[in-house]
């Protein structure tokens, strides 16, 4: 969503880098492409013209127009004030105790409610909650059928009176019935409307006075831009928001709307999601430093390391150490641990969380999702013991692969010796015996790797 402005901003600093040192009329110039990168992005004009203003008397100052690296200490001004704008901290979901603790969500229709909540309920199931959806929208055809269906996927009770019962009744009895049944939070799934009505405003105002919700929640569909700052100004004059989830941040909107709508209304983003998926990876915690750093292509390794400690086995790791350690990696473990990479997203996605790799993401002919399904597809057709033991796959076999994996022989060969090529280097880089005609010793005399080895793979 923000590649557009994360280019354009990376281009002005780019060029301050190339002076050497600034004057005013350096830093005016730039700032001229960053207040026009984010009007372009659809940020809030008034919020981009404080934003400007801000930058650019910080900028000017002696500090930085005499520091040795002036480029740098714009980036660093330009990112606080990114942090500054997006709300300086993480805002964390209010608890309440002894519980249960009520979670409302709200939204116009067709933002993602529902689905979100089924995403919330899994994240907080893995802090170790227990957890109850109450299904509130008895208007939206299959609104119930639907929470209920994504209920069973994660194992999540949902409370339900069917289509007659009123909102307001349905969301105070789930209360009543979680209280019985020791629950630790209930989310509310409300009824949203294609837009604003005093209708729709009256019967959240209800539900909130019958529950008493610590968390109001309004799911805010982050590819609407400027509309959504709107939406959201109305819904917290009306029943006083906590926070806010911005949905559908992997669309190819402009991203305006995540800029915009701390500032305008005062209210914390709470959570970035993004697509359709239930999973831990499609909802995140929001903190407005990773956002910054990311727009500015700085990447984002806390967010990347919270991701793989998630789906982080350790036994498993220890198991692989071992088998790397003597020399014993083969097609069996390649694809578990290509497997587990996937679960992380797309490749480019990871990459773009490394810092110094955003621009090598973006770099499609090298970073292909399809050959690394190919590669999957070919190691599937395997037999286990053809994982095992990779050097038993001959011309029969080979051919047999190829034809089950939808790959020409060529492939397939090319696929096991790049592998039995990598299974060298780590022996080698292991220290082993095994590494044969190709292994080397390095400078200290002991068994190591030549770099040369790793280039040669890569390519």
């Amino acid at each position: 969503m923000f590649e557009s402005l994360s280019d354009r901003l990376q281009a002005a600093f780019q060029k301050l880098g190339a002076k050497g040192r600034l004057d005013e009329s350096d830093v005016r110039e730039a700032m001229k492409t960053v207040r026009l990168a984010l009007l372009e992005a659809d940020v809030n004009y008034k919020v981009v013209k404080d934003f400007v203003t801000t930058v650019t008397e910080q900028a000017i100052g002696e500090e930085v127009t005499k520091s040795l690296t002036p480029d740098q200490q714009v980036v660093k001004i330009v990112h606080q004030e990114l942090i500054n704008l997006l709300g300086v901290d993480n805002a964390p979901l209010q608890e309440v105790r002894p519980g249960p603790t009520v979670i409302m969500l709200v939204g116009l229709q067709g933002t993602g409610k529902t689905t979100l909540a089924a995403k919330l309920a899994l994240h907080l199931r893995k802090k170790g909650r227990k957890i109850m959806l109450a299904a509130c929208d008895v208007y939206r055809p299959a609104a119930i059928t639907q929470l209920q269906t994504l209920g069973r996927q994660i194992n999540v009770p949902v409370y339900s009176e069917g289509t007659d019962a009123s909102p307001p009744d349905i969301a105070a009895n789930a209360i009543e019935h979680a209280k019985r049944e020791m629950v630790n939070v209930v989310i509310v799934d409300t009824a949203g409307r294609l837009q604003i009505d005093e209708r729709l405003m009256e019967e959240l105002e209800q539900i909130e006075a019958r529950v008493q919700p610590a968390e109001r929640l309004l799911v805010v569909d982050a590819m609407t831009g400027q509309e959504a700052v709107r939406v959201a100004d109305t819904f917290n004059q009306r029943i006083n928001l906590t926070g806010l989830v911005m949905s559908k941040m992997d669309g190819d909107a402009r991203g305006g709307a995540a800029l915009s709508v701390r500032a305008v209304t005062g209210v914390p983003i709470k959570f970035l999601s993004t697509g359709e998926k239930i999973d831990t990876n499609t909802l995140e915690p929001f903190y407005p430093d990773r956002l910054a750093s990311r727009i500015l292509g700085m990447g984002d390794v806390l967010s990347l390391i919270e991701k793989a400690e998630q789906l982080y086995d350790a036994d498993q790791a220890k198991a692989m150490e071992k088998k790397l350690r003597k020399g014993k990696f083969d097609f069996e473990d390649f694809l578990d641990s290509m497997r587990q990479m996937r679960k992380l997203g797309p490749l480019q996605e990871i990459l773009k969380m490394i810092p110094g790799l955003g621009q090598l993401a973006r770099q499609e002919e090298l970073i292909d999702e399809r050959q690394l399904r190919r590669v999957e597809a070919m190691i599937s057709s395997m037999t286990l013991q053809e994982r095992r033991h990779p050097e038993i796959i001959k011309t029969s076999r080979r051919a047999r692969i190829a034809r089950g994996s939808g790959n020409s022989e060529q492939d397939v060969a090319q696929l096991i010796k790049q592998f039995q090529q990598m299974q060298r280097m780590m022996k080698q880089m292991a220290g082993g015996k095994g590494g044969g005609k190709g292994g080397r010793r390095g400078k200290g005399g002991k068994g190591g790797f030549d770099p040369q080895d790793i280039m040669r793979m890569l390519k």
